[in-house]
């Protein structure tokens, strides 16, 4: 069976890696997320993560697996995004600033007509943070990527004070969950 990862993040083919899945093409897809849906967060993820797979799974051949995922970031509901400037990025670090939010990353998994998708949640508690760590944090250009402003696997790590729940959903992909999916369709795991 060929897998094939629908996104381009580094850290996604890092952790297929060390689930054990050493052999698989990266072809990510290229529609539009649309953040705007009137829909609940967990379940935005899911939607987002289950758009790519389909774009990616219409184009491939039979026995073939698309994985692909997509991650955000909410406080008290509102979603959080990739910040588009320093500023926004400022924004976003100061409203996370010694509160717990929520990670949500979709997972989608389609082979051979079936779909699987689902979504998992992680708290993330934030420190108190100052305005000076704040722009220090900014200016190392890390938080410009990703969701929410902050890499957890990066110097982000050093905002973070707890989380509850998959470590590994806040990178970018719910390892353990993915892992399940993963058996029901036949798909060995932690094998090298």
């Amino acid at each position: 069976m060929k897998i094939i990862l629908a996104s381009q993040s580094p850290r996604r083919r890092e952790l297929l890696g060390q689930m054990g899945i050493r052999e698989f093409t990266i072809r990510p897809a290229k529609g539009e997320e649309d953040m705007a849906l009137a829909l609940e967060p967990r379940e935005l993820a899911r939607k987002l993560a289950l758009d790519k797979a389909c774009e990616i799974a219409v184009e491939t051949g039979r026995d073939e697996l698309v994985i692909a995922a997509d991650t955000i970031v909410t406080l008290d509901g509102q979603v959080l995004g990739k910040p588009r400037s320093e500023e926004e990025a400022f924004q976003m670090l100061r409203k996370l600033s010694g509160k717990t939010h929520v990670v949500y990353t979709g997972v989608a998994v389609i082979c051979n007509n079936r779909v699987v998708s689902e979504a998992e949640g992680t708290e993330v508690c934030f420190r108190a943070l100052s305005e000076e760590e704040i722009r220090a944090y900014i200016a190392t250009g890390e938080p410009m990527d990703k969701a929410g402003g902050y890499g957890i696997q990066g110097l982000g790590a050093l905002l973070v004070e707890g989380i509850r729940g998959d470590y590994f959903n806040v990178m970018g992909l719910p390892v353990c969950r993915l892992g399940q999916i993963l058996r029901s369709f036949g798909v060995k795991v932690l094998s090298y």
